[in-house]
């Protein structure tokens, strides 16, 4: 269980550290292509806002898989992952409203809440 835990983990990281780089260093390209595919046109998030998410996800991924134990065992990974989640039901609600696919939100909460449930304490 702790190695699929682990994979769970890098997966969490890996697709926060990509999104929220993303936000941060290519806003323009991805208002683009956001805007170009989206049937409201305008993206509805200032580059401020995606700027403190981006850095939400950031700090988050690397919470994730940060080795460090500072309170009770895995407290710092459990938060961590609780951040992710509730980004994602942020960023579900979001694409409903513009009436996207809220999928790829839903199953990054999905694999956080695995994360969170499988190094809770038994």
């Amino acid at each position: 269980m702790n190695g699929l835990l682990w994979i769970a983990q890098i997966i969490l990281a890996g697709v926060f550290l990509f999104t929220g780089f993303s936000k941060l260093f290519t806003y323009e390209k991805l208002l683009k292509v956001i805007e170009g595919r989206s049937k409201s046109g305008q993206i509805g998030v200032s580059r401020g806002q995606d700027a403190i998410i981006g850095v939400a996800e950031i700090l988050g991924a690397v919470g994730v898989v940060a080795p460090v134990d500072l309170w009770p065992p895995y407290i710092l990974l459990r938060l961590a992952a609780g951040g992710l989640a509730l980004v994602m039901v942020a960023a579900g609600i979001y694409h409903l409203r513009r009436q996207e696919s809220a999928a790829p939100a839903v199953t990054m909460f999905l694999l956080a809440l695995f994360v969170i449930v499988g190094r809770w304490p038994q």
